[in-house]
């Protein structure tokens, strides 16, 4: 298991959060994703690391953006 954490930036609310983590925990691998809002960080656990374009599609996919690490 893979845990990484990205930051996203242009959550607000909690549909922001099921958003984000609907269409992150659609990446073929992810076995779990938690959003903290108030920081804007999105861990994701997955069986092999990810694609990072992979999470940024799935990220601008639910209308928001994945900031440059």
């Amino acid at each position: 298991m893979v845990t990484t954490t990205y930051q996203v930036q242009g959550m607000t609310c909690g549909h922001c959060v099921s958003a984000v983590s609907a269409e992150v925990g659609a990446i073929p691998g992810v076995r779990d994703v938690r959003v903290e809002l108030s920081s804007g960080q999105v861990t994701v656990d997955s069986e092999t690391p990810l694609d990072v374009a992979s999470v940024r599609a799935a990220v601008d996919e639910a209308g928001y953006e994945l900031v440059d690490a």
